[in-house]
């Protein structure tokens, strides 16, 4: 996998990219099947915000279900893991990151209006995240379905991207402010936090 030249170039310039077909039809329906099975399977609880002893459930700024996500072979979800693997190679070799490890977290938003006020994915403190990418699983998206995720490139208007089924979306943790408006539909979105190399 590589990123383009246009790729590159907005990370750079703008802080963040997308990207269409990022799996492909048969792969994105595969890992859309087992994602929805697994929220539906109850094993997802409410996310939380800030880290530690200040950590606390507040759904008026975030309403999403959450669950990690590990590489598991032969599967849809794990294949996606594997492409991820990938980007963060394509990131490192191609955008100069540095990259190495990664989390991926399942979300899913179950609708009226669950949302996740503006933010930023990085924290602070040493073993911090560098790239966020986020790959959506929502066939037959419609607009009235809200859920859009906003960003907020620094020094530009704002950036709208409809959650659709096999959409990615990459950009800088510490730099791009973004935010998921509210969602009447039912919401997957999968998302990968890469750290440095030298994080541990």
């Amino acid at each position: 996998m590589e990123l383009t030249d246009q790729e590159v170039e907005a990370l750079g310039a703008r802080g963040y990219f997308t990207r269409l077909a990022f799996l492909g039809d048969a792969a994105a329906l595969a890992a859309r099947a087992e994602a929805l099975a697994r929220a539906e399977s109850g094993v997802l609880h409410a996310a939380g915000i800030r880290r530690g002893a200040d950590r606390r459930l507040d759904n008026r700024v975030r309403g999403d279900l959450i669950g990690w996500v590990e590489p598991e072979p032969d599967t849809g979800l794990g294949a996606l893991w594997r492409r991820f693997e990938q980007l963060g190679q394509a990131l490192s070799a191609g955008a100069y990151l540095g990259l190495g490890r990664f989390d991926l977290q399942l979300a899913c938003y179950p609708g009226g209006g669950a949302h996740y006020s503006r933010h930023l994915d990085a924290f602070p403190g040493q073993s911090n995240r560098r790239a966020t990418a986020i790959w959506y699983a929502n066939p037959d998206w419609r607009a009235e379905h809200g859920g859009l995720l906003r960003l907020y490139p620094p020094g530009e208007a704002p950036v709208d991207v409809a959650p659709r089924l096999d959409t990615l979306v990459v950009f800088l943790s510490e730099r791009v402010e973004h935010e998921v408006l509210p969602a009447h539909a039912h919401r997957l979105a999968l998302t990968a936090w890469f750290y440095g190399r030298d994080s541990g």
